[in-house]
């Protein structure tokens, strides 16, 4: 039988615990799921929690290689949490499900093609892989955003939306007024249906 897993990658200065509280909000709806919320591989730079890679210095132009550069300790981490878990991507269903700087190494995942995967949830996210973007599948696509973001503006999901349509992945936006760097419950409510409708 195939298992059921979401990968849950949090935000810059965070920690795994911090997501993994927000799959006990979905935990009673999906009772087969493995939740899967570690931390970061490298201390914050902020002093506090872990981070997927460096914001000292960060530009537009030089994210990209940060984030290839980030590629091989997150698939090290995945590999070790797959294997203690019997999880094979090529058999099992996997949503990846990020916030913030997790968003990106989520939709990194996608657009490598590095993994099979059952879908992406992107909250307070970006697309800012290095190109060209890999297309192996049609993955279905959540991009969550406040619109009152002052971290990470939502024009880039709206950017990332239209990038990852025309690569040729299903994607549906839901966009907050009022909402700053955070989930909201309606953000959360909204990626349980995504959920829901991905593993049934």
């Amino acid at each position: 039988m195939n298992k059921q897993v979401v990968v849950l990658l949090h935000g810059v200065g965070s920690n795994g615990a911090n997501m993994a509280s927000l799959a006990q909000q979905w935990q009673t709806k999906f009772p087969d799921v493995i939740w899967l919320s570690p931390n970061a591989p490298f201390a914050s730079d902020m002093g506090n929690g872990y981070q997927w890679f460096s914001l000292k210095g960060v530009t537009d132009a030089n994210r990209p290689e940060r984030i290839q550069a980030a590629r091989a300790a997150l698939d090290s981490l995945l590999a070790q949490l797959f294997h203690a878990h019997d999880i094979d991507p090529n058999r099992d269903n996997v949503i990846f499900v990020g916030f913030s700087q997790g968003s990106m190494m989520s939709l990194d995942m996608l657009v490598s093609a590095r993994m099979k995967l059952a879908g992406v949830i992107a909250f307070s996210g970006r697309l800012a892989s290095p190109q060209p973007y890999q297309f192996t599948q049609n993955v279905p696509v959540l991009l969550v955003h406040g619109l009152s973001d002052p971290a990470i503006h939502y024009s880039e999901s709206e950017k990332s939306a239209s990038a990852l349509s025309a690569l040729g992945h299903s994607v549906q936006t839901q966009f907050e007024a009022g909402l700053n760097h955070a989930i909201s419950a309606q953000g959360a409510a909204a990626a349980a249906e995504f959920i829901k409708a991905q593993l049934s």
